[in-house]
């Protein structure tokens, strides 16, 4: 059973060589996190401070909150890539990040190769990526491209070959920055049954959007963040309501 328990995490990003007047249009620029020192006196950007969450098995979390709030910082801790300055993490499931549906593939490499590329970073094994190459290749649509560099694809079959591969998984935590948008109007609508097949086969979901009419159809519960910190975690509607009102009063 999926589970993720976040524990007091604050994550700091240290600004290096960073005079006073970096410092104030930093303050000027940044809506999210705050600008401080460490205790070796350096500038840093407080991304999340003193977060503690927890999501179970079968939880849909929509991470909620306007650009700079922390949403994809809290992602990216979720899934491994940043590591908290204090406090845990501790996951009981593989996480599967969407962020860059193309990442780990190399533009050198054919089509086939990219999906045993991208399947390994993923965490598939040789056997388990042989036995679902057949149900990757038809559904990209490729055809014969698939034995041709990916360098010779336009943007499109690119996207098409990385999300047949990222979907092909069974995800235990499927961590999303904003719905994943793919190809031409007649692909696409096969691409969102495949998704909402893929989030429905995952234990927890936690999806980062500014739609909340997606959040909505996708999540039962949100948290509400704001310069790095969480404002509130409950019921969607109620945090969306929450949100609303925290928007119009800003």
């Amino acid at each position: 059973m999926a589970r993720i328990q976040i524990d007091h995490v604050s994550v700091h990003f240290p600004i290096y060589n960073a005079d006073r007047s970096l410092k104030t249009r930093l303050m000027h620029m940044t809506t999210g996190g705050h600008i401080g020192r460490d205790a070796g006196n350096r500038v840093i950007v407080e991304a999340l401070t003193d977060v503690t969450l927890t999501f179970e098995h079968g939880d849909r979390v929509a991470l909620i909150g306007h650009n700079g709030a922390g949403k994809t910082t809290l992602l990216r801790v979720l899934a491994g890539i940043y590591e908290p300055v204090r406090g845990s993490i501790s996951r009981e499931g593989s996480a599967v990040p969407l962020f860059d549906i193309a990442l780990g593939m190399n533009p050198e490499a054919t089509g086939f190769e990219n999906i045993t590329l991208r399947g390994r970073f993923l965490g598939l094994s040789k056997k388990q990526i042989r036995s679902r190459l057949d149900e990757i290749t038809e559904f990209t649509e490729l055809g014969d491209y698939l034995a041709m560099p990916v360098r010779t694809y336009s943007s499109g079959m690119m996207l098409r070959l990385a999300f047949a591969i990222s979907t092909s998984i069974e995800p235990e935590i499927m961590l999303m920055d904003e719905w994943i948008g793919v190809g031409d109007a007649s692909f696409l609508a096969k691409a969102s049954q495949r998704l909402n097949d893929f989030i429905g086969r995952a234990g927890i979901l936690v999806l980062a959007s500014h739609s909340t009419a997606l959040l909505e159809a996708n999540c039962t519960k949100g948290v509400l963040m704001h310069a790095g910190k969480v404002e509130a975690f409950g019921p969607i509607g109620d945090i969306l309501r929450t949100y609303e009102r925290y928007s119009s009063a800003a």
